[in-house]
This record gives structure tokens, sequence and C-alpha cells, in this order.
């Protein structure tokens, strides 16, 4: 077990569990909730994924040794379940006051006298057991190493809080620099934007200037990820490249090969990326990944990241991103701007942002037809393939035709999903607000909010037992076999 301990859990599912615990009967009650898990460097984390509650006078009764307890065959059916699901048990009860919690000693004796016997039934768990108050949570978790104190549980919504054992402290003053930050969210913000952890995957127009602007932000670690080089054609739409970066001496020459040397030699987006970010924040920890996200050891270098940005086009890329999301429980957002010219006569112009929330109906890419199969099934094809099918039209010398792109369609989308960032970790979003997909329409000036579709029977975000939601490193990303 990697330490700290965590618990994540998507808004849904915690208000159904707060509304058992907390009726308003003030009287103590109790559920099972089972997890996945994810460990990396940054410690363990426990997924939330199905809650079981507890009848008072059915299955959660009079104890013999302690005020209330789950029965037995309420323990063995939901043991036996994890076992069969390999998922973590982690048995739930409620305990008075409002700020703080902790457990009694009739809950640790009884945790001494029962966990070793279902770190067997569930085959080395983990298991273990949280008790809440209102606004505070303490968890005791077990593995065949040991026992650990859980660290917190983040709550994974339109506002994205933690909850400790105790009110924290106040935190320390901001830096100067972000003292006008600080004027809107408030030191505690400030703090959390520091200690985020955030993905961007694709470099170009739109991740480009989300790049620049969380490290403004002050957010204290990125990891990005483009496989891709600075080109002439894209110098406009990426911040702070040059046309050194993109070795327009070299590709411009009259000479092929050095035209070829040139392409092979220009710089990789990763890096102009990591150099806009040093130096608006000298102090962020940047992870540049130059890689595809298709494949599985770069996309496991996202499982960990707090939030995580979409900013590339492909149909692939939108697959292992959603599956990220639901699976590891990882708000996120996808971003898009899109120029519609059949036969080079504009047609259409519109930018999307799509925020995804890791639970039901919490805005699917699958679910809201933001991929598409016939477009998947094209990506899948060689050059060749793609050619002779006709999925790609092109100019009269049999080249393909590049779409039109404009970083200023890019930033219509981009700042949208970075205000998302920064209200939701924040607090700034009123409690029921609703983060759906919008949708921009250039030409004719205005902005559509899409209503969220949701199938029960999804693979990423549904309710059965064959979605990948909350199973983290226990079931494969859909990533290229090495």
């Amino acid at each position: 077990m990697i330490t700290p301990v965590s618990l994540t859990i998507d808004e849904a599912l915690f208000r159904q569990l707060h509304t058992h615990l907390f009726p308003g009967d003030g009287d103590e009650h109790g559920a099972v909730l089972t997890a996945g898990i994810a460990q990396s460097s940054r410690g363990t984390r426990l997924l939330a994924c199905d809650l079981l509650l507890a009848r008072n006078g059915k299955e959660y009764v009079p104890g013999t040794r302690g005020y209330r307890a789950l029965t037995a065959q309420f323990v063995v059916e939901a043991s036996d379940y994890c076992a069969r699901e390999h998922l973590c048990y982690l048995a739930i009860h409620c305990h008075g006051g409002s700020n703080w919690v902790e457990f009694s000693a009739d809950d640790l004796a009884s945790h001494e006298r029962g966990y070793p016997a279902l770190l067997d039934i569930t085959h080395g768990g983990p298991i273990g057991a949280l008790v809440f108050a209102p606004n505070a949570v303490a968890g005791d978790i077990w593995t065949p190493q040991g026992h650990f104190a859980l660290s917190h549980v983040t709550v994974v919504g339109s506002r994205v809080r933690r909850l400790y054992p105790s009110l924290c402290t106040r935190p320390r003053p901001v830096d100067p620099i972000y003292d006008r930050h600080a004027r809107l969210f408030g030191d505690v913000g400030q703090e959390v934007l520091t200690g985020l952890k955030v993905g961007i995957i694709g470099l170009g127009g739109g991740g480009s200037l989300i790049n620049e602007w969380l490290a403004r932000l002050g957010v204290g670690h990125i990891v990005a990820v483009d496989f891709d080089r600075v080109d002439i054609t894209n110098l406009p739409r990426i911040v702070g490249a040059t046309r050194r970066d993109a070795l327009t001496m070299l590709t411009r020459s009259r000479f092929p090969w050095l035209r070829k040397l040139g392409k092979r030699l220009a710089r990789h987006k990763v890096t102009v990326a990591r150099g806009v970010a040093a130096q608006a924040n000298p102090h962020i920890r940047y992870e540049g990944v130059i890689g595809n996200i298709l494949d599985e050891a770069v996309a496991h270098r996202l499982t960990d990241v707090d939030f995580l940005f979409l900013a590339s086009d492909s149909m692939q890329s939108r697959v292992v991103f959603n599956a990220l999301v639901h699976q590891y429980l990882i708000p996120g957002v996808q971003i898009g701007a899109k120029v519609w010219a059949p036969g080079g006569k504009i047609n259409e112009i519109h930018v999307a942002t799509r925020p995804i929330l890791p639970s039901p109906a919490g805005g699917c890419l699958w679910c809201n037809q933001a991929i598409s199969p016939t477009k998947l099934a094209e990506e899948a094809l060689n050059e060749g393939e793609r050619r002779a099918q006709r999925y790609i039209e092109g100019d009269a010398a049999g080249n393909d035709v590049e779409e039109p792109s404009v970083i200023t369609l890019n930033a219509l989308s981009a700042a949208q999903a970075a205000n998302d960032l920064m209200m939701m970790f924040t607090g700034l979003y009123h409690e029921d607000v609703v983060l759906s997909h919008q949708l921009g329409f250039v030409r004719e000036r205005t902005l559509s909010a899409i209503e969220s579709q949701y199938t029960e029977q999804c693979l990423d975000c549904g309710v059965t037992n064959r979605s990948r939601r909350a199973r983290g490193d226990r079931t494969r990303l859909p990533c290229r076999v090495p």
C-alpha cells in the first residue's frame, strides 16, 4: 500500500450516502461502499463504485459489543461481491458531531476481530471502515501489509471538495504575485490550485493556451502529452513557438533532404510548452511527455491527475480520455473547434467545450455521441486504406487537405474549460450548477447548452458490473497493445 490513502467519490453517490447516514433522526446508520483502487507515487486512491445501504433493524442492528453493527449475512454477501468483482470493501457508519469525527474504542476493537478474516475472503482487499460526521470523515484501511489511516475524501462534482477527520488549519498567506487571485477565491483557493496535478492531452492551439493559463493560475504540477513537432503551419496557433523552433531555414529550403531534416529536428510542442509554463511560473513541476495517449505507458502517466484536459482532434484520443475520466474518477473537459468547408467554401464554424464528470449522466462522450464509430474506424486504417475507401477527400494531386484553424477559435473553447477547472476547485460555482456540454456557433454568435444523455449499459459510465467506472488499476485502459 502506497501512502497517503484517500477515497474519491462522485457527488451523486456521496449525496445518496449522506442522505442515508443523516436523515435527521440523530441515530446511527450503516452501509457498505465498494471501491476500485489506483496506486501511484502520489499515494493510493480508493475509487467509490457502488453503495450498499443497510436498513436499520434489518441489516444494521443492535450490536453485542457496540451500539449497532452490520448483520453477518449482509457482511458476507457484500464481501463475496467485492471478491468476485475485484473491489475493495468499506464498511460505513456515522457518529454525532459536525466538524470532526473519530472511531470509538468499540469500533477499533471490532476491526481487530473481524478484518483479518475479511482480508482472506476478499483475497487481500484492501478493506476498511469509514466513519462520517456531516462535515468530516475518518477511515481505517486494512491490507495484508498492515492498516493505514485515511487521509481524506475527495467529492467530485461541479464543486470539488475534500473532507478530513477535522477541519483544516488556516492556509499560509499566498505569494504576493497571486494577490489578485486571492481577492477572488482566497488564500485557500490559491493553495488548492498550487496543490493540483493537471493533465493536458494535445498542445496545439487549444492545449498550448491552456498550458500557459494553468501555469499563470499557479497550478503546481502539469503533465503534458503530445508526440508532434512544431511546424511552420502551426506557428500562429502554438503559444511561445518561433520560427527557430520550426527550423524554417531548413524546412523552407529548395533542397528536399534539408526540408526532411528540418522536420525531423524541429522542436517538440512539449518542449515549447515546458518553456512557456516555466516562464509563467518558475516553481512549477512540469512533466513533458513526448508520446501518444494511445500507448498504455503514456496513458498511465495520467491516472493520478486531479483534472484532465483533452485538446486533441482524434476519436481514438477521445476514447482513451473518456476511459481515464470514468475508470479513475478524474473530472475532465474535451475542447475543440471545427470549421466545415466543403469544396473550400466556409459553411459552418463551431467550438465545443464538453465537461465530463466521472459519474452516470456526467457527460460521457460515448453516451452523448461525441465519439463517432465511423471516424474511429477510419482512424484505425493506414493512409493507403483511407484513400482507397475515400474517407478523406484530397486535392487534385492526391494530398490530404488540412482543415482551417485559427487560435482565436481555439481560445473560445479553451477559456471556458480553464474557467471550469478554476471554478470547480475553488468552490466558486453554485452548488447546483449543471456542467452541460456547450456548443458555440461562431458565425451566428450563439451558444447552446446540450442536455446530457446517459445509457445505463455504457461500458464507461454505466452502472452494470461490465462498466469500467471506478475500477482503477484492476481494468485495462482501451490503449494499443504494446
